[in-house]
């Protein structure tokens, strides 16, 4: 089962993120979302569609746009194509608990289109190019040989060199949702989360320039409840 391992680590009574359906295929073109996390640690878990589901790694340092910089990737478990659209608190205690924001998302094909995924994949060098609303062009996931944390292989997210290449920091640039315009600690407020912890994953010169002007600070989302139940199980 494809997203067995995605349900054994959640209790879906307590976090709102989405069961999922069956894993199924689409002709139209494959999805791409990038949703920055504070969990434990402030991340940025990458994800592209294939074969039904979300291939899923997470990437501690952010996504960048200069070719010299290569990320480092951590796989994570398959995501139900749902996932997509979650954006919101996971309760402290469960899974990943801490705020989630829908950072980018667009569309993705593989690089030459006809590229054999299934066999770039166990070959362990994926070349793609993003259709995102913040990230654009030709990348590389490239699998590296040593082993990482609970015996996972880390792979490499590497910017391609064409006219997308940049040394500026797209991530403190845009810091924002691409879905609300909403910052860490907007959706931590408005969904009941954690909003010291959001915070800490947010731009600080931002969060100083709307202390000093509450104008920039967006108005709360209404709505009859939260997106959030928190769970009575003590932080792990």
């Amino acid at each position: 089962m494809p997203l067995e391992t995605y349900r054994k680590k959640r209790r879906f009574g307590v976090t709102p993120e989405p069961r999922g359906k069956s894993p199924r295929r689409r002709t139209k073109k494959l999805a791409y979302v990038i949703q920055k996390h504070r969990a434990t640690a402030l991340h940025y878990d990458f994800r592209l569609e294939w074969n039904g589901v979300m291939l899923s790694w997470a990437v501690p340092k952010a996504p960048s746009l200069n070719p010299a910089d290569k990320r480092l990737a951590m796989p994570t478990e398959d995501h139900p194509l749902e996932y997509n659209k979650f954006e919101g608190v996971i309760p402290e205690g469960e899974y990943g608990g801490g705020t989630v924001m829908i950072w980018d998302r667009g569309t993705w094909e593989p690089e030459p289109e006809s590229a054999d995924v299934d066999a770039a994949m166990k070959k362990g060098e994926l070349k793609f190019r993003l259709h995102g609303e913040k990230l654009e062009g030709g990348w590389v996931l490239v699998r590296m040989h040593r082993r990482g944390a609970e015996g996972r292989t880390p792979w490499l997210l590497i910017k391609h060199r064409d006219e997308f290449v940049s040394k500026r920091d797209i991530t403190e640039e845009a810091p924002r949702s691409v879905v609300s315009d909403r910052l860490l600690v907007e959706i931590a407020r408005d969904e009941g989360g954690n909003m010291k912890k959001a915070a800490d994953g947010d731009p600080p010169a931002l969060l100083r320039k709307m202390l000093e002007n509450p104008k920039l600070v967006k108005p709360a989302k209404k709505s009859r409840k939260k997106s959030v139940w928190h769970s009575n199980r003590g932080v792990s």
